[in-house]
């Protein structure tokens, strides 16, 4: 019979075995996450998508703007003939993000019945699950995917999981993202793979 001592050397190693592939799975997946941030895919699609972001009093926050703009450069690329906006009420139940996006892009020239608006979700995996049934009800299989460099590679790939290809553009940022913004996306893309929706 063993004795405990030479069983509880074997157990450690196994365990920092694990704890090295984990780092390592943890390393690649930040890589691609920052990678993705920066990679511009926009291409002719069959819907932009705008994945949601904070508004005020039914006005679009900063941010919000700046992913609404640049869905706007893309539709007048003619690269898309629908635009999808997205997001629930936030701290102001009066209003919801998608509502808002969508009086910013009718008021920027697009017409109504070119947007399609998404008002129910309130975190990103809810927002992707929404969204891809609102493409598949619309037999739209391509789309250009508008939001945070950061969101990305987390965002296209729950999508191609609903059946969606979906090309990243991030929207023009001032800032650079913390590496922890990119680390939480890598342990928020882990959660989904497992099942685990945040």
């Amino acid at each position: 019979m063993r004795s405990p001592r030479s069983l509880k050397v074997p157990l450690i190693a196994a365990s920092v075995a694990l704890l090295i592939a984990f780092a390592a799975v943890v390393v690649f997946l930040y890589t691609k996450v920052r990678a993705d941030a920066v990679l511009d895919e926009s291409r002719p699609a069959q819907a932009i998508v705008v994945f949601g972001a904070a508004e005020y009093s039914g006005r679009p926050s900063p941010t919000l703007r700046s992913r609404l703009d640049q869905a706007l450069t893309l539709y007048r690329r003619k690269l898309a003939p629908m635009i999808v906006t997205t997001g629930g009420p936030g701290g102001d139940p009066q209003f919801t993000e998608a509502e808002v996006a969508r009086n910013y892009l009718v008021e920027h020239g697009v017409p109504p019945e070119s947007i399609l608006v998404e008002k129910e979700s309130s975190t990103t995996d809810q927002s992707v699950v929404q969204v891809a049934e609102l493409l598949e009800r619309n037999q739209i299989s391509r789309c250009i995917v508008v939001s945070d460099g950061y969101h990305l590679f987390r965002i296209k790939r729950q999508l191609a999981a609903g059946g969606v290809t979906a090309y990243g553009c991030p929207r023009a940022s001032p800032t650079e993202p913390s590496p922890w913004t990119f680390l939480k996306q890598v342990f928020a893309y882990l959660l989904w793979k497992v099942g685990l929706r945040i």
